[in-house]
């Protein structure tokens, strides 16, 4: 799709749409439990790291060969500068990702394969349908040698950064899919 056509076309509100290095769209209907996820783990950075802590959400940071990405959540170095309009994956201490029913492939297998060849340091997979939280850490040129599984309800998770800092996650207070109920 060329950036002409990006530009004019009009998506379904209520998505969000990610455009890949490899010219695929993908479009992902937003959840509430999608949202939810994200807003619990804000609220974990603001208690962990303080109130000005460096994070982002859904805000594109620039990756090498155009493989740029706008994670569900990163953690940023404290000493993390822009250059222009976005940060650099050089400055990202931790990104994670909440599943999505029309995302789990990507976010288990081609984000954890991406984010571990460009060195970040600890990727998140949290999965609310399953609920669990993979930590990912030690990123290679292929992936992560650590991968490390965690369920929601068993208390506080802390994760170290490679600031020294340390991001605590708590698993008690995710939240979990609603039953699903007749509509009438």
């Amino acid at each position: 799709m060329s950036v002409d056509a990006i530009v004019h076309t009009e998506f379904p509100k209520g998505y969000t749409v990610l455009f890949g290095a490899d010219g695929k769209v993908i479009m992902t209907p937003r959840s509430f439990e999608h949202s939810s996820t994200i807003k619990s783990m804000q609220y974990d950075t603001i208690v962990s790291l303080g109130r000005h802590a460096k994070i982002t959400s859904d805000v594109c940071i620039d990756f090498p060969a155009d493989e740029n990405s706008a994670p569900d959540l990163a953690i940023l170095r404290e000493d993390a500068r822009r250059e222009g309009k976005r940060y650099g994956f050089e400055d990202v201490l931790l990104i994670s990702e909440v599943v999505s029913t029309s995302s789990a492939r990507q976010d288990y297998d081609g984000c954890t394969a991406k984010y571990g060849r460009y060195g970040i340091p600890v990727y998140l997979v949290v999965d609310p349908y399953a609920q669990e939280v993979v930590v990912h850490t030690q990123p290679t040129t292929t992936g992560n040698i650590a991968a490390h599984t965690h369920r929601y309800g068993t208390g506080k998770l802390p994760i170290p950064l490679a600031d020294g800092r340390t991001f605590t996650l708590d698993l008690d207070e995710l939240p979990r899919p609603e039953p699903e109920t007749d509509a009438r």
